[in-house]
């Protein structure tokens, strides 16, 4: 095999690190991150995700939680609470933002 027949190593550039304040874990992984972080420090399994989005150098996630479970199921009581995590998937911290009945209707 001559060297001719091998990559040339200048055309493979290493990847580019993230600008400064760039999430380096996606959506995905900080729904996940948030969803298992809350989970520890609440005892109590997240239903589900009903909001994320990126703030300036992390992410923001809501996630509902049932905070008392009642006979029938409707009358549950839920709770949102916002989670902020850092750029790598880190919990920064967290605030019940809402509670509500499961059978309650937002009115908009």
């Amino acid at each position: 095999m001559s060297t001719s027949d091998l990559p040339d190593p200048a055309s493979h550039s290493a990847p580019t690190p993230p600008a400064a304040g760039t999430p380096v874990v996606g959506a995905v992984g900080a729904m996940r991150n948030a969803r298992a972080q809350l989970a520890e420090l609440l005892g109590r399994t997240p239903e589900s995700v009903s909001a994320i989005s990126r703030d300036g150098t992390g992410w923001q996630v809501d996630v509902e939680v049932v905070e008392l479970e009642r006979i029938p199921d409707s009358t549950s009581v839920l709770a949102v609470y916002r989670v902020r995590l850092d750029a790598d998937g880190l919990l920064l911290g967290y605030a019940r933002s809402r509670r509500y009945t499961r059978g309650q209707v937002d009115r908009q």
